[in-house]
């Protein structure tokens, strides 16, 4: 528990750090997620999200632009954010699943499907805009750098996870 916790606090740290680009900001938020199975496991990763998202409905600023609160969580860009939960989910249970690179790799790129899908789908019917509109504001100008937080995870998680492991700190 307390593993999750900090994986929550590094997420309460990185994500109001943003810079915006238009109705979708940029955030470390899916580097971070992307790199907590690895250190803490699928379980532990999803409590930590569900923990990280209780908090900013609470009020705390916790999201991108150091904002908090529930209309952050139902607003345009609301589904990213619960998109989060099917990242930390999927991509934990391949992590946890296999120990190959190209096995966590899709898991790590199903995760962020899952949270694309769910964040246009929401960013599409909150704005009242089509899907394709939906989709050139909120994913395209972020896959270029998504796909470079997904090999980060990839190549820097199983090395975290090791030292963590020998440090006797790691969730497994």
């Amino acid at each position: 528990m307390a593993l999750s916790a900090l994986m929550a606090a590094a997420l309460c740290i990185l994500a109001p750090l943003s810079i915006p680009i238009g109705p979708v900001p940029i955030t470390l938020s899916v580097l971070a997620i992307m790199l907590m199975p690895y250190l803490s496991g699928m379980r532990l990763s999803v409590l930590a999200v569900v923990l990280y998202l209780a908090l900013g409905a609470l009020g705390l600023p916790v999201f991108s632009g150091f904002e908090g609160g529930v209309q952050k969580l139902v607003g345009p860009t609301g589904g990213f954010l619960v998109g989060y939960i099917p990242l930390a989910l999927i991509a934990g249970l391949f992590v946890d699943k296999s120990d190959r690179m190209p096995a966590q790799l899709l898991g790590l790129a199903l995760g962020l499907f899952a949270c694309y899908a769910l964040g246009t789908v929401w960013l599409a019917l909150q704005m009242r805009i089509d899907l394709s509109a939906a989709l050139g504001a909120a994913v395209l100008p972020f896959l270029p750098l998504d796909a470079v937080k997904l090999v980060t995870a990839a190549v820097l998680g199983p090395q975290l996870k090791k030292r963590l492991k020998r440090s006797n700190a790691c969730g497994d």
